[in-house]
């Protein structure tokens, strides 16, 4: 996952920014509410960390304009000393999926993250996917390819499904092993395999494999545009 942290405290930042690297996600950091909004309005995150004392603009203001002006649905967890109920309660208010009391523990930050991207995903998971000729009914489990009906195995297509959500952007394999697997296998060969069952089924269907490897980070559904035949 792709993992905005909005943090003032550099310690604290430092800690859930090299954690969440060495768990496999990508993160990136705001010291602050005004450039912290910025990021999470002008980039694409799957989950935002975001304290609620912050300088410039504070938590609850930075997630309500997030939510009502800038129509942005990110999954936000909220991270504050503050443990009453009504701070709670206002935190929701304002838009945050989730909220969690500091002290906390690093393994439950990953684990709360990965529950609200799933969330998040199974919000759109009924609607069609279209990327180019390429298409998917969540409703039927059809996939169709350059008007060829494509017949793939439960795994593959869960695999296809999730990089159809975002074409263009890279998934690493943590990140699909556990959208297939809802874990991360011992080995890449697992995947590895499914991705070849998976690409050479659509390269026989449609002509081309829309499916792009990128080395050392993970694969990508390349729009026919940018692919490389």
């Amino acid at each position: 996952m792709h993992i905005l942290i909005i943090e003032d405290d550099l310690a604290i930042a430092a800690n859930l920014y090299d954690f969440l690297e060495s768990r496999g996600h990508s993160a990136d950091a705001a010291a602050n509410g005004i450039a912290g909004l910025h990021l999470a309005v002008t980039q694409r995150f799957d989950g935002i960390l975001l304290d609620l004392g912050l300088p410039g603009m504070n938590g609850m203001t930075l997630c309500r304009k997030l939510r009502e002006e800038s129509q942005v649905d990110t999954p936000v967890l909220m991270l504050t000393a503050r443990d009453t109920l009504e701070d709670k309660l206002e935190g929701f208010e304002n838009g945050a999926d989730d909220y969690l009391v500091k002290p906390f523990a690093l393994k439950e930050i990953e684990a709360r993250l990965i529950a609200m991207h799933k969330r998040y995903l199974g919000k759109v998971a009924n609607r069609m996917l279209e990327v180019d000729k390429l298409s998917y009914d969540p409703k039927t489990r059809s996939i169709r390819f350059a008007d060829t009906t494509v017949k793939l195995p439960p795994k593959c297509i869960r695999l296809l499904a999730l990089m159809m959500s975002e074409p263009g952007r890279v998934f690493s394999r943590k990140e699909l092993e556990s959208e297939a697997w809802e874990d991360v296998q011992e080995t890449s060969d697992t995947l590895r395999s499914h991705m070849h069952v998976l690409r050479r089924t659509l390269t026989r269907a449609g002509g081309y494999d829309p499916i792009e490897t990128i080395h050392g980070l993970g694969y990508c559904l390349i729009p026919r545009a940018e692919a490389k035949d």
